[in-house]
């Protein structure tokens, strides 16, 4: 066929399709119980603009080293930091939030102490996804090292630590599958917990994972966190040529503490009694400690259902400074009225005074929703409607119970932003969960949030009318007793 016949050939198919387009009836038609569908000329000839992450990642890159140039001037950082899609929402727009944690970060070295972050989140941490990124760069900026707090047993791996356990062991949680013992209420830190009735053990291992930090791959301090049942309980700690056992002979919520002479990369514990196991602080201190806790399916409303006094209690002998909550891409799909959303805030708010009663010596931080999207019935893929006013409640709702809120869903660029993000990678088919390499990006993001923040705090202490707070203090010197 000669190429004059085949471009009047697609000519001819274009015109037919335009035709249909401008004269198809706008929604849909009803055929023999069918409904059918056209696109517009308008959404053929306009489509959807598709945002390039790489250029907006670039962008936000190029205001971040602005910031870094505008040591001179306290309120144009101010102003800088207040325009970033990765600012922070305080509590009556007070910049100084962070600074009590600051204050004791920076004191680590000299106190010997093992400030911890605790991330509770849904499954966009699974795997010590942006937690890895946060632990990272405070632990470069403060001290540190470590994965931090781990399961005795674990259920999800990840690619930090690998851990291992095995015996008489019950895993007793609010959340979960159908295997899940329900324990009224003790559950401790990690929101699960292992029952031991005789003997169990647990081995814990530095991840090899290639383009880990290697910070990560040393233990110079453990710590096993219990709460002891009726009767005797012993535990022992084998890593490398360091063998020690410890016992503890009254009920309740406790911790064997073990410092070693020299990092090890791998340890093994044996217990026996009874006991439920709270869980394992795998730490290279003095410094920082983050601990990723993800919680695959929860909304962010368990916390009330732990024992107040056990997680007080707990709390302490942890030293936390700051909490993490990351939630709300569980509910979003259900949230599609002004009073689910009320109610949904309202739960979280409830949390949030929850943890502040369990640890008030500790900040608390949450991090909302990310962008989500699903696909219309005209077959575009958009984020779900309601999304922004969740956001905006949330953010409201946070900073009214005195913590404060970071945005995943503005640091990724906003509405209708995930597809993009799938679309160069960085999301995965679902719409909902970013790629590897994206949570590595939020996680950087967030990270950056917080050096902003503590750039900002270094600026503000620098300044010649600084004034001296004497309340810059997150908890008491560490007073946490061991069982013996």
């Amino acid at each position: 066929m000669k190429s004059w016949k085949v471009l009047l050939f697609m000519a001819a198919v274009i015109a037919l399709l335009a035709a249909l387009c401008w004269s198809f009836p706008q929604g849909s038609v009803r055929v023999a119980g069918n409904t059918l569908r056209f696109p517009t000329l308008t959404k053929i000839l306009n489509p959807q603009r598709q945002l390039d992450i790489e250029a907006y990642l670039r962008q936000q890159d190029s205001l971040a080293s602005v910031l870094d140039s505008l040591q001179d001037s306290l309120e144009s950082y101010r102003r800088q930091l207040d325009s970033s899609d990765t600012r922070f929402w305080f509590p009556n727009d007070d910049d100084t939030f962070f600074d009590p944690l600051f204050a004791q970060l920076e004191k680590t070295r000299s106190t010997g102490r093992t400030i911890r972050i605790v991330h509770y989140g849904d499954s966009q941490i699974e795997m010590d996804r942006m937690s890895n990124r946060l632990r990272s760069g405070l632990q470069s900026l403060f001290g540190g090292g470590g994965p931090g707090l781990v399961p005795f047993a674990t259920l999800i791996p990840s690619y930090s630590v690998s851990t291992y356990g095995m015996g008489n062991l019950v895993r007793q949680s609010p959340f979960g599958d159908s295997l899940v013992v329900r324990a009224n209420g003790n559950y401790g830190p990690m929101v699960q917990d292992f029952r031991v009735e005789g003997s169990a053990t647990s081995s814990i291992k530095a991840t090899t994972t290639k383009g880990r930090d290697p910070r990560l791959r040393s233990f110079s301090r453990v710590g096993l966190l219990f709460c002891a049942r009726p009767g005797p309980l012993r535990a022992t700690l084998s890593a490398g040529a360091f063998t020690d056992s410890l016992s503890a002979t009254s009920e309740g919520v406790g911790i064997f503490d073990w410092h070693l002479d020299s990092a090890v990369a791998s340890l093994h514990i044996s217990v026996s009694g009874a006991a439920d196991l709270y869980g394992v602080m795998v730490d290279n201190g003095p410094g920082v400690a983050v601990d990723n806790i993800p919680m695959r399916g929860c909304s962010g409303h368990q916390f009330s259902q732990i024992n107040r006094d056990q997680l007080s209690k707990a709390y302490a002998l942890m030293d936390v400074g700051l909490i993490i909550l990351q939630f709300g891409g569980n509910s979003v799909p259900y949230l599609s009225s002004e009073r689910s959303i009320a109610n949904y805030c309202k739960e979280m708010g409830a949390q949030i005074d929850r943890l502040h009663s369990c640890c008030p010596n500790a900040l608390i931080l949450f991090i909302g929703p990310s962008d989500m999207s699903k696909r219309t019935e005209e077959g575009d893929l958009l984020s779900y409607s309601w999304l922004p006013k969740v956001v905006d409640a949330l953010r409201t709702t946070v900073c009214q119970h005195g913590a404060a809120y970071w945005s995943i869903y503005h640091a990724m660029g906003g509405a209708n932003s995930m597809s993009a993000w799938v679309e160069q990678g960085l999301g995965s088919g679902d719409y909902v969960h970013f790629s590897q390499r994206g949570a590595d990006i939020m996680g950087d993001r967030l990270t950056k949030a917080f050096e902003n923040m503590y750039q900002l705090y270094k600026m503000r202490s620098q300044a010649p009318d600084a004034p001296t707070d004497n309340n810059l203090s997150l908890a008491t010197e560490k007073g946490a007793t061991h069982a013996e």
